[in-house]
């Protein structure tokens, strides 16, 4: 597999702002479906989080940057792509509300990331500091079941059979999973993007399935 550097202005991001308390909210109401947070944890990563909001195009991390920071998606969608070295997109992985965002390999490796990460929409974070989360991972039990338990669903659980589809799958199959995998995506998404995430073009998309968008 052969990767090539995202050559984009990057589009300027709207906002940067500490998180108060009523903004982060939606973002621990989602932590507390992988593990129940004491109030000390809560408030010491509450402590980390930035709210930061993009503009459509705007990217949350490029190829070659080595990543410091994940962020949750209040609000919004990205992408995770690469372009090959004949200049073909590859998205390997839709981020909509209610992820955790970004180059998780990179960022634990402290090595360059092989993928862009895109806001297709308007989109509100929550981003905070990996290595200072990685601090409280070490302090408190229940942000270490958090890390773990959504670690293990959506890298390992989600992930791994995915790859697996992508693979060996038909087109039409692959198409079945993704309107499993994001049934409520396909109207937000152009058929590029769909068709990139399929590894077909768009064309074959829409004589395969009528997609018209």
């Amino acid at each position: 597999m052969h990767f090539k550097s995202v050559n984009r202005a990057l589009v300027t991001i709207v906002k940067e702002t500490t998180s108060d308390k009523m903004d982060s909210e939606i973002f621990f109401q989602k932590v507390n479906q992988y593990s129940n947070l004491s109030n000390e944890a809560k408030q010491e990563w509450a402590g980390l989080l930035k709210k930061r909001e993009f503009q459509k195009g705007a990217y949350f991390i490029t190829v070659g940057q080595i990543p410091k920071k994940v962020a949750f998606v209040a609000k919004g969608l990205f992408s995770q792509y690469f372009i090959t070295d004949s200049g073909d997109t590859v998205i390997k992985y839709f981020f909509p509300e209610g992820r955790i965002l970004g180059s998780i390999p990179a960022t634990l490796t402290q090595t360059e990331s092989l993928f862009a990460i895109e806001a297709l929409e308007d989109s509100t974070v929550f981003e905070y500091d990996f290595r200072e989360f990685k601090k409280l991972v070490l302090k408190y039990r229940d942000v270490a079941e958090f890390y773990i338990n959504y670690l293990e669903r959506h890298w390992v659980i989600e992930k791994e059979p995915l790859e697996v589809a992508m693979k060996n799958d038909t087109a039409a199959k692959q198409y079945s999973n993704f309107l499993k995998t994001y049934p409520d995506l396909v109207k937000r998404l152009k058929k590029h993007h769909i068709a990139s995430y399929l590894g077909i073009t768009p064309t074959q998309l829409s004589r395969i399935f009528g997609y018209s968008k």
